[in-house]
């Protein structure tokens, strides 16, 4: 039986109307879903779970066979992807081992346009490989925002990035709080009135802020439904999948196109693993040190796994308390005295422009044993 992790922003699919009434609102979209699919489905077993996908310990995700996203962000797919790829081990030859594959489906849309993409780590591009597919988020002035506001957007995001500081000192905003969009939306308009601008709906504010696309219907049926047949031919077998990226377009008639990409060799998400060399002395303080310098990398507030062992977490507390001693020892004799083997590091680091949290696979060789040079020397 295989088992599916399937992390779908669900208002982006447009089930309103299928699975949810009146008397949910304020439940777990999440949970009513699972529960009126069951109810529809005989046989189906949906286990909903309510809460960021960051929550979940790297464990969660592997005792799934198949990934589908259905994600409202890059830095979303972007986690995912890294935790996903984080399973993928190489043999001596480079080559990717089969039973630690797991592949993904991931799918979008923006109002008429949307893309289907299969990800096989290790022999097809994964996220990081194309990031370059998605333009850059569109990003306004401070000082347009602050002193000359020319569109209700402009207005919205004075509220959101300006105002909220200035009146709520220390106070983090919730973007899923309705007081806290209600507040910016009130502070919008307010703006707006000023500034004789049009346009600021609360309904904008939350675009504007959440940074939501309104929805299609049709389009998002379209890439549902190839996100799922994907998905049937990854566990099934039944087809060849495609390869490895297709587009939809429905603006104008309707165009779709399948693109094959190329995976980057040297990605650091779903590539071998960045090689970092160490001494036998180094300890794990000082690998963590290095991790936040290494150019590739800049991994900030690293926690360090090994073969499923923690070696440093930074949170929760607890963990962080027993793991702590760790620091002061050396690399080389928590991974054993192994003179070349894998770990992963999870961490904040950049990614266009935004500080993410992210997973890399690294590769560790100590310095001065035989197996290290070889292991060094083949891989290279």
């Amino acid at each position: 039986m295989y088992k599916f992790a399937s992390h779908l922003s669900l208002s982006k699919w447009e089930l309103d109307a299928l699975l949810y009434r009146v008397q949910d609102v304020g439940k777990s979209k999440a949970e009513v879903a699972a529960k009126r699919v069951m109810e529809r489905v005989s046989g189906v077993n949906i286990e909903p779970h309510f809460c960021r996908i960051e929550d979940k310990e790297i464990e969660f995700y592997s005792q799934f066979h198949i990934i589908v996203l259905g994600l409202d962000s890059i830095e979303a797919r972007s986690y995912i992807n890294s935790v996903a790829c984080g399973f993928l081990e190489y043999d001596s030859n480079d080559n990717p081992l089969e039973e630690t594959v797991k592949p993904m489906v991931d799918g979008g849309t923006e109002g008429f346009k949307g893309h289907a993409r299969v990800i096989i780590p290790g022999t097809t591009p994964c996220f990081e490989c194309n990031i370059w597919l998605f333009p850059p988020q569109v990003k306004f002035p401070l000082c347009t925002l602050a002193e000359t506001p020319r569109t209700a957007a402009h207005c919205i995001e004075y509220a959101h990035l300006i105002k909220w500081d200035e009146i709520h000192p220390g106070k983090p905003f919730d973007a899923d709080d309705a007081e806290h969009m209600q507040w910016i939306y009130s502070e919008a308009l307010k703006r707006a009135e000023l500034f004789g601008i049009s346009g600021v709906t609360y309904s904008l504010t939350q675009g504007v802020v959440k940074n939501i696309i309104p929805a299609i219907a049709s389009t998002n049926a379209i890439i549902s439904a190839a996100c799922a047949l994907e998905a049937f031919k990854l566990f099934s077998g039944c087809s060849k999948n495609v390869s490895n990226y297709l587009t939809y377009n429905g603006l104008e008639g309707t165009h779709i196109k399948v693109t094959e990409f190329v995976r980057d060799k040297d990605c650091l998400v779903c590539g071998p693993g960045t090689l970092i060399e160490l001494d036998t002395s180094s300890t794990l303080a000082e690998f963590i040190k290095m991790l936040e310098e290494h150019p590739k990398l800049r991994i900030s507030k690293a926690s360090v796994t090994h073969e499923g062992n923690n070696l440093y977490m930074q949170s929760p507390e607890v963990l962080e308390q027993m793991t702590r001693p760790n620091l002061s020892v050396p690399m080389f004799e928590l991974l054993k005295e192994a003179p070349y083997t894998t770990v992963h590091a999870t961490g904040m680091a950049e990614n266009n422009g935004k500080k993410v949290s992210s997973l890399r696979k690294l590769r560790v060789a100590f310095k001065g044993t035989e197996a290290s040079k070889m292991d060094i020397s083949e891989s290279s």
